[in-house]
């Protein structure tokens, strides 16, 4: 949370109406695209990951700060994760605003 960026579960997300389905069809294209080389991929566990609002600037594109510290973020957890760098996305996933404390 430090940085600003909330992980999102697709099988849970809000934005999903079949959330086990597309966690299981978002593992299936990054094995086939893999050409099956990923045996783990049976255990992951498929997310999304949304920037939080102070990343935001009203209605501009976010910045490339904001992905860079995304990827960083990722990299320092190269061993842990597979990801794709790219833009793109889903809908703006929205969380409750936590209390400053």
């Amino acid at each position: 949370m430090s940085l600003d960026l909330r992980v999102w579960p697709v099988h849970s997300a809000p934005i999903c109406a079949d959330g086990p389905r597309e966690a299981f069809q978002i593992r299936r294209r990054l094995v086939m695209a893999a050409q099956g080389a990923w045996d783990l991929a049976d255990h992951w566990i498929p997310v999304w990951i949304s920037f939080g609002d102070s990343w935001r600037r009203g209605d501009e594109p976010l910045p490339w700060a904001a992905h860079r510290t995304l990827w960083e973020a990722l990299d320092r957890r190269a061993e842990h994760v597979r990801f794709r760098r790219r833009l793109g996305g889903v809908p703006p996933l929205q969380a409750p605003l936590e209390q400053a404390g």
